[in-house]
């Protein structure tokens, strides 16, 4: 009788401890969102080009607007709205400053009209991953070496 009462507790302390875990993991891949991501992959723009651009999208939390967010795409400073949970993305209030960078604003452009239908994100290892399930941008955080 005792030791079906020892392997109750045990099974019980097992199952906490890997809920547990779980729970971190989910809390650790929210925490790991919020950074700065560099454009690796995206449509038919080359990594060369978007490299070059310096593509980049930056979801640091700010304590003083704390859903927005920029990103720059080799010209103009852009922000936007997003909230992140469980795989699912959503952003809103795309907008940008208004210069004109001679041959830099085909990246902008697209990126400007496609990011408000990006619905999924993923992260996986050191990349993130937005699609709509038609469209697809990759990136790699600014911060790995």
């Amino acid at each position: 009788m005792k030791i079906l009462q020892a392997i109750g507790v045990l099974s019980l302390l097992m199952l906490l401890l890997i809920s547990c875990n779980s729970s971190k993991k989910m809390s650790e891949s929210m925490e790991n969102i919020n950074r700065k991501w560099m454009l690796v992959e995206y449509n038919d723009f080359t990594k060369a080009e978007v490299t070059k651009l310096e593509a980049n999208i930056d979801l640091t939390k700010r304590a003083e607007a704390p859903n927005q967010y920029g990103a720059k795409m080799g010209c103009n400073g852009m922000f936007f709205t997003a909230e992140f949970n469980k795989g699912e993305a959503k952003f809103s209030g795309v907008g940008s400053t208004m210069m004109f960078c001679d041959g830099k604003m085909k990246l902008e452009e697209k990126f400007g009209k496609e990011l408000p239908n990006m619905n999924r994100y993923k992260i996986e290892g050191h990349f993130l991953t937005l699609t709509d399930g038609k469209s697809t941008m990759k990136f790699v955080a600014a911060d790995w070496d």
